[in-house]
């Protein structure tokens, strides 16, 4: 039995990837900043029952994570991007190498689109997420790790949560097409990854959703799905950035970076996305890698209700 390491189990894809890895039948560690925290999905009985454990670690404090992984005897880690690092969590991936680690998963982004090293810093979340990527690549080598890249996260719509229970969202591109892809499929490909074995002859895998929908279509569906009928307000540029950054909560890098992607949409499919090469492939990734076809997002939206609700 492999023991693996997955750092923040209570997010989404952390949750649904510590359990797809157990499935698989690994010993998972739960690496958590708040050992205390419920994981979705993860009810303390079969916790206990289980093989799992609990360690307090902060994948942004390298010490943490050294005592995390020497203690456990973890060899395989699943980690994420932590935004703001200022050396692109080189001295965290340092210390996973030192502590034993010898693969790593890594939640990375479609927005990656050419060679790591040559994304800009002008794309704010490709590059952050590329950086990551490259330093994994000069600690632990082409072969000691694969990036996961997923396209549009269908719990990004909670973004509009709020606006839907009011019953009216404003965004400045109604007609942008996304592909809406479930934190639980990626889990599901990253658990696999993590227990089972890395892919062979790839340092990365492209993830995209079973559909496309443009935004205004998305959050109608999410209001239906909550019982709530939702008007769409299409406001200016400048507006749609205020709304994602105060109602949101998100950065103003990352509602620029945002607002310039779903201007590449004329609401007729044109997203660079959807036009790379190999898209179709990471359409069918989830199921290549799982077994199982990709949720729909109506699918996702009534197995989080309560998400949306609260």
């Amino acid at each position: 039995m492999s023991t693996v390491i997955v750092f923040g189990p209570t997010g989404g894809v952390g949750a649904a990837t510590a359990l797809s890895a157990h499935k698989h039948g690994a010993r998972v560690i739960l690496a958590m900043r708040d050992t205390q925290k419920p994981i979705r999905g993860l009810p303390s009985s079969d916790e206990a029952s289980g093989n799992y454990q609990r360690v307090h670690a902060d994948l942004t404090q390298p010490d943490t994570i050294r005592e995390a992984v020497t203690s456990t005897g973890a060899k395989h880690a699943f980690i994420y991007v932590s935004f703001g690092s200022p050396d692109s969590m080189r001295a965290s991936i340092e210390a996973l190498k030192s502590a034993g680690i010898e693969t790593v998963v890594l939640l990375s982004s479609l927005s990656v689109q050419v060679d790591i090293r040559d994304v800009p810093p002008s794309d704010f979340i490709a590059y952050t997420h590329a950086r990551v990527e490259v330093n994994l690549d000069e600690v632990f080598g082409p072969r000691g790790y694969v990036a996961v890249r997923p396209a549009f996260f269908s719990s990004n719509t909670l973004w509009w949560k709020t606006e839907v229970v009011q019953g009216e969202a404003k965004t400045a591109f109604p007609e942008a097409r996304l592909d809406f892809i479930a934190p639980e499929d990626i889990g599901s490909v990253c658990g696999a990854f993590l227990a089972k074995g890395l892919p062979t002859g790839t340092s990365f895998v492209h993830l995209a959703g079973p559909e496309q929908m443009p935004i205004k279509e998305a959050v109608e569906v999410m209001g239906k799905g909550v019982g709530k009928q939702v008007k769409v307000v299409k406001v200016s540029e400048d507006e749609g950035i205020e709304v994602m950054m105060t109602i949101h909560g998100m950065p103003e890098p990352m509602a620029r970076n945002l607002s310039r992607h779903y201007q590449t949409d004329k609401g007729n499919g044109a997203s660079d996305l959807f036009q790379m090469p190999g898209y179709e492939e990471a359409v069918g990734n989830v199921e290549r890698y799982t077994g199982k076809p990709s949720l729909r997002f109506h699918e996702w939206v009534a197995l989080n209700r309560d998400k949306i609700l609260a």
